[in-house]
C-alpha cells in the first residue's frame, strides 16, 4: 500500500513564526531550498522525510504533531455551521479541506462569526423579555467559548496536568486519598466538614472551612476536595493559563477557571504517568481503573480521553456524555470522530441504548460515513440525590477509539472485527451525514439533491440522490 503523503503547511508556518525565523533561515536549518520550503508551507508539496528528521533534530519538534491537529474537526465544524439555513449554497467539501489545511485561522474566524450570529439571533428572538430592563444587552455566550478552548487544546493542558501529577506524588496516603486530602487542608488551616444537607462543595474563605455533602459518593467528595485545593493552591498557574487563552469576557474566564480546576482535580486523582501505565496494564478496564484510583466510571472514561501528552500519548479516545433527551452535555474527541456542536448525537449510536440497561456496558462496532471504523463502549451513569424523593440525574457516557487499537482494549475481546456487516453505520448529525438509506434520518442532508415522488412512499417522504 502506498504511503500517504503528509501535507502540513500551516504547522510549518506556525513553527517558523514562533521561532521568529525568516523563510530563508528556516529553509537553511531544514536543509532545503527556499522555493521548496515555500511550496511545503503552501501545501503544494508534501513534507519530505528529510524535513521531518530535521524538525526533530534541529528543533526537538514532536513530529507526530504534523500528522494530527485541527483540520478534521475544523472541517466538521464548518460543515455543521454551513448547514444553517442562512447559507443558501454550501461550498464543496474540497474547498473546506483547503481552507482547514491552508488557512486554519480564517476557518476559526468564520466559526466565531457564525457563533456570534447564532447567539445574537437567539437573543433577538426573545428580546421582548428584556425590554425595559436596565441590564438588557446582547452578549456572546461564554459557555461555547470555553468549550471550544478545551476542544482545540485536545482537552490536554500540559502545565496544569504536570502540576497535578506533582501534587499527587506528595500525598502521603494514596490508599485513602480522602484522609490524605483532609490532612493536607488541615495543614493549611482549613477545616473539612461533612453535612447531609450541604451542597456538593461550599468553601468559606473567611472562616477557613470546606463543607462537603456527606451523602455524596466517596469519589465525588475526593474530587471536590481536589478542586478546592486547585483553586486555593494553584491560583497563579490557573490565572497564567487563562491569560494565554485570552477569553473575550469575564464570564468566560470565570467558567474556564472552574474548568481548569476540574481538570487539575481529575489529573491529581489519576496522575498521568501512573494512570497511563495502569490503563495499559489492565487493557483499559474502566472498573479496575476506578477501583485502583478511587474514581467513578465517568471520571475514568473522561481521563482516558485526555492522555495526549507529547512523547507519552495514550490511545486517542473519544468521550461523550448525553442526557435522556439525547442532548450532548460533555464531548471530547482525540480521534477523527467529531460530534455535533448543536443538538444531539446520532440516534444509531449505542450511547442512547445505555439507559435501557442500567449498570451494564454496551459494546458497539460502528463505521462513520468516511469509512473509519470504531469500537464504542456505552454505559448509563446515574447521580442519586442522596435521599428518598430527591431527584436522580441520569446520563449515559460513551468511550471509544478506532478499531486499530482494539487489541489494547479488554472490551474488544470476542468481537469479530473482520466482518463488514458487524459494523453499524453511524454519523454525526443528519444535516451533514451523507448516507442515503438511513432509516433514522430526521432531516435531509445538506449536500445532496432530493427526489420527491408523489405516487410512492418509502421510509422517508423523499429519496436522496
Amino acid at each position: 500500500m502506498a504511503q500517504q503523503k503528509l501535507y502540513a503547511g500551516a504547522k510549518l508556518r506556525d513553527l517558523r513564526t514562533r521561532l521568529a525565523l525568516t523563510q530563508r533561515d528556516f529553509a537553511a536549518k531544514l536543509g532545503v531550498s527556499l522555493p521548496y520550503l515555500n511550496q511545503m508551507e503552501n501545501n503544494n508539496r508534501p513534507v519530505s522525510t528529510t524535513v521531518v528528521l530535521a524538525l526533530a533534530q534541529e528543533f526537538g519538534f514532536d513530529v507526530t504533531e504534523l500528522g494530527r491537529g485541527d483540520a478534521e474537526r475544523l472541517i466538521t465544524d464548518m460543515r455543521e455551521a454551513l448547514a444553517d439555513p442562512v447559507f443558501a449554497d454550501a461550498p464543496p467539501l474540497a474547498d473546506l479541506r483547503l481552507t482547514a489545511a491552508n488557512a486554519p485561522g480564517l476557518a476559526r474566524a468564520f466559526l466565531e462569526l457564525h457563533r456570534a450570529y447564532r447567539q445574537t439571533h437567539e437573543r433577538l428572538a426573545s428580546l421582548d423579555e428584556a425590554l425595559g430592563r436596565e441590564d438588557a444587552r446582547l452578549a456572546p455566550s461564554p459557555w461555547e467559548e470555553v468549550r471550544d478552548f478545551f476542544h482545540y487544546c485536545d482537552n490536554y493542558i500540559d502545565a496544569v496536568d504536570r502540576a497535578a501529577e506533582h501534587f499527587a506524588r506528595r500525598l502521603a496516603e494514596r490508599e485513602d486519598p480522602r484522609r490524605a486530602l483532609i490532612a493536607h487542608l488541615a495543614g493549611q488551616g482549613i477545616e473539612t466538614r461533612f453535612e447531609d444537607s450541604a451542597p456538593l462543595r461550599r468553601y468559606d474563605a473567611g472562616g477557613r472551612c470546606l463543607t462537603l455533602n456527606a451523602l455524596a459518593p466517596f469519589e465525588t467528595q475526593v474530587f471536590q476536595m481536589l478542586l478546592q485545593i486547585a483553586l486555593n493552591d494553584q491560583d497563579p498557574l490557573l490565572e497564567a493559563t487563562l491569560d494565554l487563552a485570552r477569553f473575550q469576557s469575564e464570564e468566560a474566564r470565570a467558567i474556564a477557571k472552574i474548568g481548569l480546576a476540574n481538570y487539575f482535580a481529575g489529573a491529581a486523582l489519576m496522575p498521568y504517568t501512573a494512570f497511563l501505565t495502569a490503563a495499559q496494564e489492565v487493557r483499559h478496564d474502566l472498573e479496575l481503573l476506578a477501583a485502583r484510583f478511587h474514581a467513578s466510571i465517568e471520571q475514568v472514561a473522561h481521563r482516558l480521553s485526555t492522555l495526549q501528552r507529547p512523547g507519552a500519548k495514550g490511545i486517542p479516545f473519544f468521550f461523550v456524555r448525553v442526557d435522556q433527551a439525547g442532548t450532548i452535555t460533555k464531548r471530547h474527541s482525540a480521534t477523527r470522530l467529531q460530534f455535533a456542536r448543536y443538538g444531539g448525537a446520532c440516534p444509531l449510536w449505542n450511547v442512547h441504548r445505555a439507559f435501557e440497561t442500567p449498570g451494564r456496558f454496551l459494546r458497539q462496532l460502528a463505521e462513520t460515513p468516511d469509512g473509519v471504523r470504531y469500537i464504542s463502549l456505552a454505559r448509563d451513569v446515574s447521580k442519586p440525590g442522596g435521599s428518598f424523593g430527591a431527584p436522580v440525574r441520569r446520563y449515559a457516557i460513551a468511550l471509544g477509539c478506532e478499531v486499530t487499537h482494539a487489541g489494547a482494549l479488554t472490551y474488544a475481546d470476542g468481537l469479530d472485527l473482520s466482518r463488514t456487516d458487524t459494523f453499524e453505520p453511524i454519523g454525526i448529525s443528519c444535516r451533514i451525514c451523507e448516507r442515503r438509506d438511513c432509516h433514522q434520518r430526521s432531516v435531509p442532508p445538506l449536500e445532496r439533491r432530493l427526489h420527491i415522488a408523489p405516487d410512492e412512499r418509502g421510509l422517508l417522504p423523499y429519496s436522496v440522490e
